[in-house]
């Protein structure tokens, strides 16, 4: 049996090998992600950003037990790709979210994958699109992306997932903080997590107030029809998706349920209004960019060689070259 056979059956030594493969871009990984991508297109991807110390992981984890344990309906397999620092010592992941998902150890319908950020900008792996692509394949229903929290640059995330949830908690002194980074922009749902705390109300009246200055029309919108005024299905679909906020306890799972209820609404609502497979081609389209340009580069730095790249960097800094210049000799080589 292949290594795309195993995997498709579920084999979890094997789903673990292609991973390792595919994260070292080993070309042996990028064949079989190759064979299998016949097979994707099936997983919901969610997305989980937010600021440092905002309770990501245990939101996670909480989330992951609910679709392993609904009150009703059957089991979902989930996924969890958490995107961690990278050591500076050894260049690998921290690992910091494994320790706090043990809730999830013994699981079989739970597969959970830390990578390495690696320096990689937006608070994702390089190789995070083509992970989410090996779990879609192997039949994983849902899969979470946790991103580092680098913060403003982790808007990436949004030409990743289908759903963007965004954590916000209180006393971090960060209300405004994310409405400069842009995070209001790309969530489709907000959570105030630590909601116990004092401070909460705060949090989310500031969001509240955000959220009206980042989309005006859309309030005015859905003030006028409301999703749930009885309108058929088609008018209702077509109605501008406004960000619900949530109020959740990570550590006690109060919340938590809602939170899976808003993500699943928000994975019926792209269906419904055809914004599901908008999404899927942007996220490929990211990808084959991304792939792209990193092809282009290594092709590029190996025509010019190292030695008349080193020249012409000296010739930048020593100020005998313009960037404009340095850029047309690369070119011209």
């Amino acid at each position: 049996m292949s290594l795309a056979e195993s995997v498709l059956a579920g084999e979890p030594l094997a789903l673990a090998r292609l991973l390792t493969q595919v994260e070292n871009e080993l070309p042996e990984g990028r064949l079989t992600l190759d064979e299998l991508f016949p097979h994707t297109g099936n997983a919901h991807l969610v997305g989980i950003t937010g600021g440092t110390g905002t309770g990501k992981s245990s939101l996670v984890n909480r989330l992951a037990l609910h679709y392993r344990k609904p009150p009703e309906g059957t089991p979902r397999k989930v996924a969890i790709v958490a995107v961690d620092p990278s050591s500076p010592f050894t260049g690998g992941a921290v690992l910091g979210d494994r320790v706090r998902m043990g809730d999830l150890s013994g699981d079989s319908g739970v597969f959970i994958r830390s990578m390495a950020s690696r320096g990689s900008l937006g608070g994702l792996a390089q190789t995070t699109a083509a992970v989410t692509q090996v779990f879609d394949a192997a039949g994983y229903d849902i899969i979470f992306i946790e991103t580092v929290g680098a913060g403003q640059s982790e808007v990436e995330i949004a030409r990743l997932a289908h759903t963007t949830v965004v954590v916000e908690a209180p006393g971090l002194g960060d209300d405004i903080q994310a409405i400069k980074a842009g995070i209001l922009e790309i969530a489709d749902i907000l959570v105030v997590n630590k909601a116990d705390l004092a401070g909460a109300d705060k949090t989310e009246r500031a969001l509240k107030t955000m959220l009206g200055l980042a989309h005006p029309v859309k309030k005015n919108f859905l003030s006028h029809y409301p999703a749930n005024s009885g309108a058929d299905r088609e008018v209702e679909a077509a109605i501008v998706w406004l960000p619900p906020i949530q109020r959740t306890v990570a550590l006690d799972g109060r919340g938590v349920a809602e939170l899976a209820d808003a993500i699943d609404h928000h994975a019926a609502h792209l269906k419904d209004s055809r914004e599901w497979s908008r999404r899927d081609r942007l996220r490929l389209e990211f990808e084959l960019e991304a792939m792209l340009t990193h092809t282009l580069w290594e092709e590029f730095r190996a025509r010019v060689g190292d030695d008349r790249y080193a020249e012409v960097m000296d010739g930048l800094i020593e100020r005998r070259l313009a960037p404009g210049e340095a850029l047309k000799t690369l070119l011209k080589d």
